[in-house]
């Protein structure tokens, strides 16, 4: 009996390696001998025919790249909108959980640009935001043309439209997300806040987040993630990273060096330098995760 028992027990052991080991194999070619070829092509100057290694010059190319810098503070300007691309769906969740008036119909409505690629997001918004788009249509029409601007053509400002367009894209899955956490938390718990004499932001900051901290922290997480890795497609539909670089992002920066200048070695350096701060910022939840369970 307990030879038959082991003998079970090996097989499904077996079975288990048999279907897993396709998936592994296809996952390593496909992500990780790719990230492996991209860490050994960083250090050498690679134009997609020849190659030469130049080792840690290649990061140090990097550092004394001015442009570099001024891709990173477009990141950073992005990284400051992540909090409201969480913050505005919190509330927006917190007042669908109430189920006020037509609450399904906003429902709806508010995770419809969730439900359309990044291209027609950014088509929508480069109709809003272009100087004679609807935006400063809306300000001639109720008195105050005299704000007009075109602020996708300004180097300084272009990145205001592409974050917020961003926070709006993201408005729909994050409070998705959120009006899950929400359907976990007790309704007689309100009702005892409540009873208490609790205020509407009482109940938020006290009740709501602290119970909504997972949900909140994996919200934060992929959209951190995205304001990193995903703007492509947006960033190109609406200023093709101009003016002078006023919106490239590292994602867009790589793909200018390598696929439009042909610097393939610089951009596997950009690419690595990306992959780090994803790691970066993976710890950071990860850390933030094990305190929560501790």
């Amino acid at each position: 009996m307990r030879r038959s028992l082991i003998s079970s027990k090996r097989q499904r052991y077996i079975a288990g390696i048999a279907f897993t080991l396709p998936l592994l194999v296809l996952w390593g070619l496909l992500l990780i001998l790719p990230i492996i070829q991209t860490v050994i092509h960083s250090f050498t100057q690679w134009n997609g025919i020849h190659s030469s290694w130049i080792g840690l010059n290649a990061y140090r190319r990097i550092a004394a790249d001015s442009t570099f810098w001024r891709v990173l503070l477009n990141n950073g300007f992005l990284l400051i909108s992540v909090p409201f691309a969480v913050f505005i769906p919190m509330l927006i969740a917190f007042l669908l959980n109430e189920k006020v008036p037509g609450w399904r119909a906003f429902r709806t409505i508010i995770f419809l640009p969730a439900t359309v690629s990044w291209v027609v997001i950014g088509m929508v918004a480069l109709q809003f935001f272009i100087g004679e788009g609807i935006l400063n249509n809306l300000l001639k029409h109720v008195g105050l043309g005299v704000i007009h601007q075109n602020m996708l053509a300004s180097a300084n400002f272009a990145i205001v439209p592409v974050a917020i367009t961003f926070i709006w894209s993201q408005v729909g899955p994050n409070t998705l997300i959120l009006l899950t956490g929400m359907a976990t938390i007790s309704p007689e718990i309100y009702g005892a806040a409540q009873i208490e004499g609790a205020g509407w932001w009482t109940i938020i900051w006290r009740i709501t987040v602290p119970l909504l901290r997972r949900f909140l922290l994996f919200s934060l997480t992929i959209t951190l993630i995205a304001a990193f890795t995903a703007l492509f497609s947006l960033i190109y539909v609406m200023t093709s990273g101009g003016p002078n670089y006023g919106t490239t992002t590292l994602e867009f920066f790589i793909y200018q060096r390598a696929f439009n200048q042909g610097q393939f070695g610089f951009g596997s350096t950009l690419g690595v330098v990306l992959l780090i701060l994803m790691l970066i910022v993976s710890a950071i939840q990860f850390r933030f995760v094990r305190y929560d369970e501790g």
